[in-house]
């Protein structure tokens, strides 16, 4: 090293988990804020898949995670945020542990045509003690509902908090990192 010039230190990495449902937006919810190009783990969905995926209000749907999604964002000069969003089917939750480690923090998609696809992402976290918030995608044509009511039908904690969002933003991701960071702070 010269005389008077530091070396750059290690940055600072955060790491949020991004998990829900089948066809819930993580993998476009990852894109939409990622600076980087994300890494995508999909894959066309096979006529094998088709007997255990349940296409039910996504039938549009082709393609499905079949590891993980990774995006990063710089916060500032020195601070990461790594996304990784973990996939929906329960023939790969086996992935989870290894995805969560680390995590300061987790996003669960919520769709609420299909509110009960989270039920397992929440019982996930409050397992393992992660803090997390529900993020719930707006889809087009899709009912909305107050975030209190959806904390009720989904039976959180008290103080879990409940946003809702359109994953296609930018901006709108930005205030659901926003939130499940400042959620992690005061756990």
């Amino acid at each position: 090293m010269a005389y008077g010039v530091s070396e750059p230190d290690d940055p600072v990495t955060l790491k949020i988990v991004v998990a829900g449902g089948f066809g819930v937006g993580k993998t476009t919810l990852v894109g939409a804020v990622s600076e980087i190009r994300p890494l995508r783990t999909e894959e066309d969905l096979s006529d094998l898949g088709t007997a255990v995926d349940d296409t039910s209000g996504v039938e549009s749907k082709t393609t499905t995670t079949v590891a993980l999604d990774f995006g990063r964002i710089r916060i500032r000069e020195g601070l990461l945020l790594y996304l990784f969003g973990t996939p929906g089917q329960s023939r790969f939750w086996f992935m989870w542990d290894e995805i969560a480690i680390g995590a300061v923090g987790a996003v669960v998609l919520a769709d609420t045509r299909r509110l009960t696809d989270c039920f397992s992402s929440i019982d996930y976290f409050e397992k393992r003690g992660l803090p997390f918030i529900v993020a719930v995608n707006c889809f087009d044509g899709a009912e909305r509902y107050d975030p209190d009511t959806i904390a009720i039908a989904l039976d959180l904690d008290p103080g879990t908090p409940v946003v809702l969002c359109d994953v296609r933003n930018r901006e709108s991701v930005k205030e659901v990192l926003i939130k499940v960071i400042e959620h992690s702070m005061t756990r």
